[in-house]
């Protein structure tokens, strides 16, 4: 196994309370611990929810004397609705933390914000090695067969590695790259290349082809292949034929992959982040965490 002794490095863990938070936490802490890194934890109350009651006209539905004493109650709920979401906020920090320094991360740092998820991570992000939250969020249970509202904005404007994590844990074990040669996917591949993240681990490279003789995937994966001997790994290697979102999930399930890894941009066959793209659809309907570059 490589060498550990890095640079203290520093992940941003994004929760919002939900299953699919919670479980992220699990893979946060496996993250730090193989990084040597600290864990940012951030929960944002949405900015929507913070709205005052002095911005609301009720002249017109109330009589004129009625409305100051009632504005004045609305102001109390109100306040008194923020006081217990940052109530929330503070426990299901305090549980994260709890969470990650039982299972040995040393160094977790709680941020509370107001406002919205994505501008908070573009800003946060800026100093984040990796970032790392939950498929869905508070309303998964609702919709189930959907990404969370905020995921593709964040996969988008991301410039970091960024973990979407399942709703299920299991140890990682094996991990596999979905390789289609665009630049985000050879910035995946040096990342594993080059982090102790992977040593150790079985190494899957897979790229999806229209035939068993087509010739672009076949150099496709012959270059990824080169790359990894280069730097003494022996991954395992297959070029599958069909509908990219489809095999993928397939070799995933038959080989029992941990952890899938995808160039959140793409081109070939494993085209670009857009709502129906091949990318979209594998975020959806696996079951295991994805580890995805812009």
């Amino acid at each position: 196994m490589r060498s550990l002794n890095l640079p203290m490095q520093r992940i941003l863990l994004c929760t919002d309370g939900s299953d699919y938070a919670r479980n992220s936490y699990f893979y946060a802490a496996w993250l730090a611990q193989r990084l040597n890194a600290s864990v940012d934890v951030l929960y944002v109350t949405d900015a929507r929810s913070q709205s005052t009651a002095q911005a609301r006209n009720l002249s017109g539905s109330i009589g004129l004397g009625a409305t100051k004493a009632l504005l004045n109650q609305l102001v109390e709920l109100e306040h008194e609705k923020a006081k217990l979401e940052h109530q929330r906020a503070k426990h299901l920090l305090e549980e994260a933390e709890e969470t990650l320094r039982t299972a040995g991360v040393e160094q977790v740092k709680l941020i509370h914000e107001t406002g919205f998820l994505v501008d908070y991570l573009q800003e946060l992000g800026v100093d984040a090695d990796l970032i790392v939250l939950g498929k869905r969020g508070e309303n998964s249970q609702f919709a189930a067969s959907h990404l969370g509202s905020n995921l593709e904005r964040i996969l988008r404007s991301c410039h970091h590695p960024c973990l979407v994590t399942s709703q299920q844990t299991r140890p990682i074990e094996q991990v596999c790259l979905a390789y289609d040669g665009s630049e985000s996917c050879q910035k995946l591949q040096q990342f594993i290349l080059d982090s102790p993240l992977f040593a150790d681990l079985s190494v899957h490279l897979i790229t999806v082809g229209r035939s068993r003789q087509d010739e672009k995937a076949i150099a496709r994966l012959a270059e990824a292949q080169n790359a990894f001997r280069r730097s003494d790994f022996t991954p395992i290697s297959d070029l599958l034929v069909g509908h990219p979102e489809i095999e993928i999930a397939k070799y995933n399930k038959q080989h029992k992959i941990d952890l899938l890894l995808l160039g959140a941009y793409g081109h070939s066959r494993i085209r670009q982040l857009v709502i129906g793209s091949t990318t979209a659809q594998i975020l959806r309907s696996t079951e295991i965490p994805v580890l995805a570059f812009r």
